[in-house]
């Protein structure tokens, strides 16, 4: 197998799993919050406690993956273009 076929190969299937996913899965967790929905503090005693709620995912802990982004975007053009 050649390295350019073997490589396509790989992009392919890297793609086509990618696409799996967020159709399975469109929603994953929050990258600032790690899925929690809000910061952990420590009070001055040194225990954990809840924090503020997250700004970036409104203390759901979850966000939508960049993949299912550009699908709704791109089925929201079609849809506003054929009308």
């Amino acid at each position: 197998m050649t390295p350019v076929l073997l490589a396509s190969a790989l992009l392919l299937t890297v793609t086509l799993s990618y696409v799996s996913l967020c159709a399975a899965s469109p929603f994953g967790n929050c990258r600032k919050c790690r899925g929690m929905g809000h910061a952990i503090k420590t009070d001055r005693k040194g225990r954990a406690k809840r924090g503020k709620d997250c700004r970036r995912c409104k203390a759901t802990g979850k966000r939508i993956r960049v993949g299912r982004h550009l699908y709704n975007v791109a089925a929201r053009l079609h849809r506003d273009g054929t009308r």
